[in-house]
């Protein structure tokens, strides 16, 4: 793989990333509050307010269509970024996606239709898809350790949640109180900051072009390991993803609460997973990332149940916990294990678009069919139903590492990568990946 010159230590590098991914977050969750409301007083609709009743089925089709526009731009954009980064480096998506999310915010805080405001959530999807793939390319770049590189991932990806617990809360205070403009003008200067940051920081030079190591991320789908990341990385995203456009009308018209509480129900979430990036990467490298992997499912899924049982704000608190503590241990686990699956030399950017196709995969199908779904089953059964998928996939992930060590033993034979002659040679390509996957996963 090319070398990418950093004028500065891996710790600036590092808080680069860091701060990018976490002002996408802020951007990605600050108008979840503010959308539903803000549309529905544009239209000049009281029917989420009063207490009379309700139609509330076609509000969660049109919230959830503009929020999940911006996965799927950035569903669409993930390979290209992941095979771009073989050419052009990390440096120059890691800058275009932060230029990206500035024009974003600030179509948030001047627009005034859903038109601008689909626009707007739609460039963001360049700017994720940019700032995820490049970002977490470029941390797994300047850490080929394995501890190492499980430490500062599960800190990286703690950004995330910030990003989230900061995102919530303040797009629904700053909107109760100060009006829609201000949290967007807040997020655009600090995004300012961080370009003239990155531009000091980081070398644009030209890098060497190694396209011909460098595998796509369809090569990459055919290693079943890939795929039963991806798999779980997709499941345990979307009952949060689901949450986001279909909480806050289930709570205006069941709870109804305050519109600052329509932020800081998702405190919970956010908290969650700040813990479980930041304190179980390193657990989840020692007991096993798939085993850790497993029990992060098991407890997305009996939240995810838990959560339309509540009835008032308070009973919202452990569930919304549990939710976002088990997205944060499953993503801590298996975010850092894709990089041991690739040849360095090849290039981290199309396993981390495969990533960042698995979230973004989440946040389009997540909106988009809870919407629909809604209004056949309800919410609480769209919540039952996505908690399910997540209990089965963990049992089929314990069956899969159960069958996984019986492959590797006795399906491809030989685990020494010294193989013997002749077809040995195609035969040890794939137990050599079986062999990195078992060496990156002792804890197994």
């Amino acid at each position: 793989m090319h070398s990418m010159s950093i004028k500065n230590s891996r710790v600036l590098l590092v808080t680069s990333v860091y701060l990018s991914l976490l002002f996408d977050n802020i951007l990605l969750t600050v108008v979840v509050p503010i959308i539903p409301d803000y549309l529905n007083s544009l239209e000049g609709n009281s029917s989420l307010t009063d207490d009379s009743g309700m139609d509330d089925n076609n509000q969660n089709g049109r919230v959830g269509l503009l929020l999940s526009s911006k996965a799927l731009v950035q569903l669409i954009l993930n390979p290209a970024v992941g095979s771009i980064t073989g050419s052009f480096g990390y440096a120059k998506p890691l800058l275009l996606g932060n230029i990206s999310l500035l024009l974003a915010s600030l179509l948030f805080g001047f627009g005034k239709s859903y038109e601008v405001f689909f626009l707007a959530r739609s460039i963001q999807g360049v700017s994720s898809a940019c700032i995820g793939v490049s970002g977490m390319s470029l941390v797994a770049y300047q850490y080929p350790e394995e501890d190492k590189r499980s430490k500062i991932m599960g800190f990286v990806l703690g950004s995330i949640a910030l990003g989230v617990l900061i995102g919530y809360p303040m797009g629904s205070i700053l909107y109760d109180f100060e009006g829609k403009t201000a949290p967007f003008i807040l997020i655009s200067g600090l995004i300012m900051l961080l370009i003239g940051f990155q531009l000091i920081l980081l070398d644009f030079e030209p890098a060497e072009q190694n396209e011909k190591r460098q595998q796509s991320w369809m090569h990459l789908l055919l290693n079943p390991w890939i795929l039963m990341i991806a798999g779980s990385i997709w499941v345990s995203t979307t009952p949060m993803a689901i949450l986001e456009p279909c909480l806050p009308i289930w709570l205006m018209g069941h709870i109804k609460p305050e519109k600052w509480q329509l932020g800081t129900v998702f405190i919970p979430d956010s908290v969650g997973y700040l813990i479980g990036t930041n304190f179980f990467g390193m657990v989840a490298y020692g007991y096993g990332r798939r085993k850790t992997a497993v029990i992060a499912l098991l407890l997305v899924g009996l939240s995810a149940i838990a959560i339309p049982a509540a009835d008032s704000m308070t009973q919202l608190i452990i569930p919304h916990l549990g939710l976002g503590l088990g997205i944060g241990i499953a993503d801590a686990a298996l975010v850092p294990l894709l990089a041991s699956l690739v040849n360095p030399s090849a290039g981290y950017g199309p396993v981390y678009s495969i990533q960042q196709i698995a979230v973004s995969l989440a946040y389009f199908l997540g909106p988009m069919a809870s919407g629909e779904l809604v209004k056949s089953i309800g919410f609480p059964w769209v919540m039952r139903v996505a908690g399910l998928a997540n209990v089965i996939y963990c049992i089929a992930l314990a069956y899969l590492s159960i069958e996984r060590g019986s492959a590797v033993l006795n399906g491809d034979g030989i685990r020494d990568r010294k193989e013997y002659d002749t077809f040995g040679n195609a035969i040890q390509k794939r137990s050599t990946e079986y062999q990195r996957f078992y060496d990156s996963d002792d804890g197994l």
